[in-house]
């Protein structure tokens, strides 16, 4: 049985892993499509809305896909005086009634609310009110149900593995910044 729950989590993990290694390629294309939008403007006297609302998209897409990855990887800015200093398994045990008493009923509540609206935009296939903007804002509205989807996905991930007290391996590929 433990072992099964062992893969599970390993699993989950594992899932999280490749949205967020496979979403932070979007900021650079962020960064490339961002100076081309400069470029065409500022050189050729050319806008596009369509290429301005793509940097939009991949924003939006990098924020709200990489944000369970970013939590795995511990590279959330953590404002904390005494946390640090108390014994990993205090950290634990807080983390554990962070996930249960804030972050769980936080995006249950961001389903509950964002389910309809996101329905809406895909049964209207919902597209940009600009002229020569593109035509997936339903797929961008998307998001705000993708967001506490994957969110859940690693709360399970972490509840499951304090529980039955399973090491979860974190690569440390975010930046050491920004943590205090």
């Amino acid at each position: 049985m433990s072992l099964s729950i062992h893969a599970f989590v390993n699993g989950l993990q594992a899932f999280t892993q490749l949205i967020g290694k496979t979403c932070r390629w979007f900021s650079l294309a962020m960064v490339i499509v961002t100076c081309l939008v400069v470029i065409l403007r500022y050189i050729f006297d050319y806008s596009s809305i369509a290429m301005q609302e793509t940097v939009m998209y991949l924003h939006a897409s990098l924020f709200m896909l990489g944000a369970a990855y970013t939590w795995q990887q511990q590279g959330h800015v953590r404002v904390d005086v005494l946390y640090h200093k108390w014994p990993r398994f205090i950290q634990q045990r807080i983390d554990l009634a962070g996930t249960l008493l804030l972050l769980l009923p936080t995006c249950l509540f961001l389903l509950y609310i964002s389910w309809d609206y996101v329905m809406m935009a895909w049964a209207n296939g919902e597209k940009s009110h600009e002229a020569g903007g593109l035509p997936f804002v339903y797929l961008l509205k998307t998001l705000i149900v993708v967001l506490p989807i994957l969110l859940l996905v690693q709360a399970a991930t972490n509840i499951l593995a304090s529980v039955f007290n399973i090491p979860l391996s974190q690569n440390k590929e975010m930046p050491a910044g920004g943590n205090s």
